[in-house]
């Protein structure tokens, strides 16, 4: 079958002037912001060996991933779907000797197997923070921090943090709402599903409050607070309070304790990150864990951002003062004009039309002078 000139697969793209300049850019404000709070840039590779990604990505699967066979190694190798397994590896192998809490940064391409509905690009850009070593309150506060302030360089604005309890269901279980341990996990399926009618033939009645706990930060930590036997949460819900605190008026918080697709390796809190004017998530993080080759886990807390959605609704596009300057202009001009924060486009032939290259300007000998 013969492929079209200029087809890509499904879920590629390419992206063109001006898009692809304002990717750039605005993942490199994205990176500027982050490490302004002390996080240092990595940059794993894009493949690694299948196996090792897997055992990383934790909620992954083998098939989940795009894979191809290594002309070198002869293994199997992956691509990476997710750059946060790659900063967990690095953190417990390369930089396993380094201080805690440790401060990792990262940006830069990922390219997952299928699309979705609500995102159908298959290759994205992902840039982000971790925060090695704890999962405390204060860590927390920081890394929501810093994302917050990460979109609001990158000029989002209406910036909304819905929260989450990941081990809501794990935690009530194990005392105040016992469940047997086959139970558990369909409890939990179902919670996220909102499916009041399978919680009820489950005979898992005492979880259905949780489904109505959801919406706007305040009324729904009432509602969790009023919940018999949502004891074991108060310490939970204790540090929604203060984050709440920390993070003022800056943004809308929204808390959904039952939300699980997404968050299936966070630990006590998970949140999604949305934007005015931007549909879907443009980011997710929360707290997890790093397994290192002794045995041992390793609290971490993080964030990923990504960048495309942004892209997507004109963010990061700046107008350039274009000037042409004609055949024959000396070479310390141009040179002169950049340093003044002009871009100049050179004609090469005197058939060159500098509107035509997107020219605002032209140089007559004197300085630039609007067409």
């Amino acid at each position: 079958m013969t492929i079209a000139p200029g087809l890509l697969p499904e879920g590629l793209r390419d992206r063109l002037p001006p898009q692809a300049e304002a990717g750039s850019r605005l993942l490199h404000r994205v990176i500027v912001a982050i490490g302004r709070h002390g996080y240092m840039r990595v940059t794993p590779p894009l493949a690694e060996f299948e196996e090792e990604l897997v055992g990383r990505l934790k909620s992954a699967r083998a098939q989940d991933l795009l894979r191809f066979v290594d002309p070198v190694s002869q293994r199997t190798l992956a691509l990476r779907p997710d750059i946060t397994a790659q900063v967990g590896r690095i953190a417990a192998t390369r930089m396993g000797h380094r201080a805690r809490p440790l401060r990792l940064a990262y940006g830069g391409p990922v390219i997952k197997l299928r699309a979705t509905q609500l995102r159908p690009e298959r290759e994205l850009t992902q840039a982000g923070a971790e925060l090695i070593g704890t999962d405390s309150l204060a860590a927390v506060i920081e890394i929501l921090n810093v994302a917050v302030e990460a979109l609001e360089v990158a000029g989002v604005t209406g910036i909304t943090v819905d929260l989450t309890l990941p081990d809501l269901v794990e935690t009530l279980a194990a005392g105040a709402m016992p469940l047997p341990a086959d139970r558990i996990d369909a409890v939990r399926d179902l919670l996220d599903a909102k499916d009041a009618g399978g919680l009820a033939r489950l005979g898992a009645d005492a979880y259905l409050p949780f489904i109505e706990a959801a919406g706007p930060v305040g009324p729904a930590l009432a509602k969790l607070r009023s919940i018999a036997g949502a004891q074991a949460l108060d310490k939970r819900l204790s540090a929604i309070d203060a984050i709440v605190a920390a993070l003022g008026d800056r943004v809308t918080l929204t808390l959904d304790p039952t939300e699980r697709h997404g968050f299936e390796y966070q630990s006590w809190i998970g949140f999604s990150l949305f934007g005015q004017g931007l549909s879907g998530e443009i980011g997710r993080g929360g707290g997890y864990t790093i397994m290192h080759a002794d045995g041992h886990e390793e609290k971490a807390i993080g964030f990923s951002l990504y960048i495309d959605p942004l892209v997507d609704v004109g963010l990061g596009v700046v107008e350039h003062r274009r000037v042409f300057l004609p055949l024959g202009t000396a070479a310390d001009v141009g040179a002169r004009l950049r340093a003044e924060d002009w871009t100049t486009v050179a004609a090469l032939s005197a058939e060159d039309d500098a509107r035509a290259l997107g020219c605002t300007y032209i140089f007559d000998g004197d300085g630039p002078r609007p067409l």
